[in-house]
């Protein structure tokens, strides 16, 4: 399903919630576990040891979300998705502090300026970050209301030319239905591209998934709670979701 060599360079995107061992439970407050951000911490510097550069998106909704506080407190959506960039900034803050600890050189890079806190973002000086070995953690998604900071890692997966995307999130992959609701869901190992979009799979938003596509970047969905889950995919091991040009036969699905 993946090669087991070749992959150089990686996007990782974890979501907010997987800062958080209540596996995402929604809150306006701040959710932080310093035990998930050591496990985080460990599972880069594995990969980081094999040779394969690692730059990361976080997402913020672990402190707030965007749509959420739009529906629920009346706040215009920009301003709604501003809030959520500075959540963020604030998990790639900790991650960077957790990173340092551990002995993972890195730098937090932010869409939206911040000088005293990060570093602004600009291509060029990324790649030259990685170039040099550090890890660097993208901040406050692509800078802009009404884009996803899924759309951010893909955005940012392109621009680094990253061989792969990995998502790690609360489920080990794509199932046919909610495993959580649904008893009798089936793991989905393979599928493609233009399945994901055709089905509406919340897997990533459209946009993601599209941006991938045209740039010919896989995308590994995988459990952020598995014990070295990041390392075990890179060798095609574990239980995981493989989203590229191929994916399933007519009617496996």
């Amino acid at each position: 399903m993946m090669l087991k060599n070749g992959v150089k360079r990686v996007l990782v995107k974890f979501s907010g919630e997987a800062l958080s061992l209540d596996h995402g439970v929604e809150s306006v407050c701040a959710n932080i576990s310093s035990t998930m951000l050591t496990k985080i911490a460990t599972d880069v510097k594995n990969v980081r040891n094999v040779g394969v550069d690692v730059c990361i998106v976080v997402g913020g909704g672990n402190i707030y979300r965007g749509v959420t506080g739009m529906k629920e407190h009346g706040i215009d959506r920009a301003t709604s998705d501003y809030m959520g960039m500075l959540a963020t900034v604030i998990n790639a803050l900790a991650l960077q502090s957790t990173f340092e600890k551990e002995g993972i050189s890195c730098r937090v890079m932010s869409a939206v300026s911040m000088p005293t806190i990060g570093e602004p973002y600009i291509r060029r000086k990324a790649l030259r970050h990685m170039e040099h070995g550090r890890v660097v953690i993208f901040a406050a998604g692509t800078g802009n209301p009404f884009f996803t900071t899924d759309t951010a890692a893909a955005l940012r997966a392109a621009e680094m030319g990253c061989d792969l995307l990995l998502k790690a999130t609360k489920v080990d992959g794509v199932y046919t239905s909610d495993p959580e609701v649904h008893a009798d869901a089936k793991h989905v190992p393979s599928i493609a591209y233009d399945q994901v979009i055709s089905r509406d799979l919340k897997v990533m938003d459209t946009a993601s998934i599209a941006l991938m596509r045209e740039n010919n970047i896989p995308i590994a969905v995988y459990s952020i709670y598995e014990e070295n889950g990041l390392h075990a995919v890179l060798n095609g091991q574990g239980k995981f979701t493989y989203i590229a040009e191929q994916g399933l036969k007519s009617g496996d699905y």
